[in-house]
């Protein structure tokens, strides 16, 4: 049987879609810079055309990529770094809670209006259900990690610190420059899409490139991009 094409009704190429796609999410700009980008390659479109392109194809992107690195994450087991940051809706304080691997990789990405022991539960349940237990989980001193993961009979694989866990925290800057470039967010579900998104976007991009040379960051970077341009081809 062969794969839908998901660009088949669309006037636009898919080329031109994946690239409006990839600025909205990797970079902090605004529907109406894209828009002016796109411009200036001489493609006339609207920035609400931008926020359809990214509504539909965001999330399919997203699925695709995550899909094709899961199964190679074997590595992502050995250390876990949690944190939550807060984020405003509406002028109501909710909490994102991210769980990231010993090299910067985001695992799982998760809204909720609390940061209670119920809260946290939830949240590791959801990334142990996708990426399997890991051997050390490094946290805050947040007493609701330490009681959710008593109850995941995990807690003498907990580790606090001062320093230990700036991975998961410096792991919220490139959303919190995306928040200030979308003037925040409205719905809470609208979050967790973009938040899921954004997240597999920049594992995907992210090169690590003060661990590497010159030549080795830019074949990597090249493979990358070539990558994203075959995304749900048909």
């Amino acid at each position: 049987m062969t794969k839908r094409d998901p660009f088949k009704y669309f006037k636009t190429s898919s080329e031109i879609i994946r690239l409006a796609v990839m600025m909205y999410i990797r970079f902090p700009l605004s529907l109406r810079n894209v828009e002016d980008l796109l411009h200036e390659r001489g493609v006339e479109i609207s920035h609400e055309t931008v926020r359809f392109w990214w509504h539909r194809f965001g999330p399919m992107f997203a699925a695709e990529i995550r899909k094709r690195r899961i199964g190679g994450m074997k590595s992502s087991h050995w250390r876990w770094h949690l944190d939550e940051v807060f984020v405003k809706i509406n002028g109501e304080r909710h909490y994102l809670w991210r769980a990231v691997d010993h090299e910067g990789e985001v695992l799982e990405s998760f809204v909720t209006k609390t940061r209670d022991k119920k809260a946290a539960l939830k949240f590791l349940k959801k990334a142990m259900r996708k990426h399997g237990r890991c051997e050390q989980f490094v946290t805050d001193k947040l007493p609701s990690y330490g009681a959710a993961l008593r109850d995941l009979g995990a807690f003498d694989r907990q580790e606090t610190g001062r320093w230990l866990n700036n991975r998961g925290e410096n792991s919220h800057l490139p959303f919190r420059r995306r928040e200030r470039a979308m003037l925040r967010f409205r719905r809470m579900r609208s979050l967790q899409k973009f938040a899921a998104v954004h997240a597999s976007v920049s594992n995907h991009f992210n090169q690590e490139r003060s661990l590497s040379s010159r030549p080795l960051f830019k074949q990597n970077r090249a493979a990358a991009l070539a990558e994203w341009r075959g995304l749900c081809a048909g």
